[in-house]
């Protein structure tokens, strides 16, 4: 390994968030820009663990608005990056079981009309229709946007790493940082098990670490990580080869095709913060309960693999994105779950903040770390 002993950045995690970054400020024309990862490969963090969904249904309008630009950067992705990433538009439907939930995806679909998202809204008998195999009689109404699907998180994470390697980043594995030089409040450089890096310019895009990389800087940056888990099924042939992304919204429970079988997970909503990305058992079980009580057609499936992984959690459910109390350290991070979506086009914007002084792209000032202590969070509610 060849660690540099300076550059003009460094970009700290290499997830969607850091490959996105680095890409984009060697696009800009930085030509030593030094993305570091503490694992064997890149992406296998949180960006590796998430459930691939990518959506344009959101309950904010920033949110929509980081949809709207990212999105289709994702269907530009081969063509720009010569990287397939298997986008599949195979919609996102929306349970809705309960009035409170109605009335507020009521006003989401609302909000998303406005803006140019065209999400429709469905009777409980309209979805039963679509859906046979379910058991959806407690189903009172739903939201469905046929451009909502899945896409390859490993196949984004490299596409951005090589191109950034080609306009000549360097993007390095195994190098975890260990501290961060920061004199007078302006940050000088990185520490790490490799050796020191000096450098006017820190990129946090940590994920569910960024609140740790935080502390190493001196500033409190209020992101919690928190356990999720999911889990692969064997082939179930009855399952229709256009099966949405079915997220049943009060329970946290999801399901989407997944090879011949399905993906599911569902959040539980007694997890305690930390760092444990070991499967809870019970919690499967109890995940299980629910998921076959939805789709019958579980009962007849094996397990083919499970495995956990972190959200990266803020008060808000929004990320944080731009400058610290540390001259020179930078945050894009605490995506709440919806980090890999929103990627593509988060690491353009830090480096519109970082190159330009503010975001073009999106408008995204009010997604800054000051507004925690400034008491003017903007609240998702549209989070699973």
């Amino acid at each position: 390994m060849n660690l540099p002993k300076s550059a003009s950045v460094v970009v700290i995690g290499g997830g969607v968030m850091g490959a996105s970054t680095a890409y984009h400020l060697a696009e800009r024309g930085i030509k030593d820009v030094l993305l570091l990862e503490k694992e064997e490969f890149f992406g296998q963090g949180a960006t590796g663990r998430c459930a691939g969904g990518v959506r344009y249904q959101f309950a904010t309008e920033i949110n929509i608005r980081l949809s709207q630009a990212s999105l289709p950067m994702l269907e530009r992705f081969a063509e720009e990056l010569g990287q397939e990433v298997d986008y599949r538009q195979c919609g996102y439907l929306f349970l809705l079981d309960n009035d409170k939930d109605i009335q507020t995806f009521r006003h989401n679909v609302e909000l998303q009309h406005k803006l140019g998202v065209q999400t429709e809204w469905l009777d409980g008998d309209e979805i039963r229709r679509r859906l046979p195999d379910m058991r959806l009689d407690d189903v009172q109404a739903a939201t469905f946007n046929a451009q909502d699907g899945l896409c390859d998180p490993n196949g984004v994470v490299m596409g951005y790493i090589n191109a950034a390697a080609r306009l000549g980043a360097q993007c390095l594995t195994q190098v975890e940082v260990t501290g961060l030089d920061v004199q007078d409040g302006v940050i000088l450089g990185v520490h790490t098990n490799q050796g020191d890096i000096e450098t006017p310019l820190v990129v946090n895009a940590a994920g569910p670490w960024a609140g740790q990389l935080g502390r190493l800087a001196g500033i409190e940056i209020p992101i919690t990580p928190v356990r999720r888990q999911m889990l692969t099924t064997t082939a179930l042939p009855q399952l229709p080869a256009d099966f949405p992304f079915v997220i049943d919204f009060a329970k946290s429970l999801y399901f989407h095709r997944e090879g011949d079988g399905l993906l599911t997970g569902m959040s539980n909503p007694g997890q305690a913060p930390g760092l444990d990305q070991n499967v809870d058992p019970d919690w499967e079980l109890v995940h299980m309960e629910h998921a076959i009580q939805r789709l019958p057609l579980l009962e007849r499936a094996g397990i083919v693999s499970h495995w956990a992984g972190l959200y990266e959690v803020t008060p808000d459910a929004h990320p944080i994105f731009g400058a610290t109390s540390v001259d020179g350290f930078f945050v894009v991070a605490g995506f709440s779950g919806h980090g890999f979506m929103h990627g593509p086009v988060s690491g353009k914007l830090i480096s519109e903040i970082i190159l330009d002084g503010a975001a073009s792209t999106v408008d995204v000032s009010m997604l800054d770390l000051a507004r925690f202590a400034e008491k003017r969070p903007i609240v998702e509610y549209n989070v699973i």
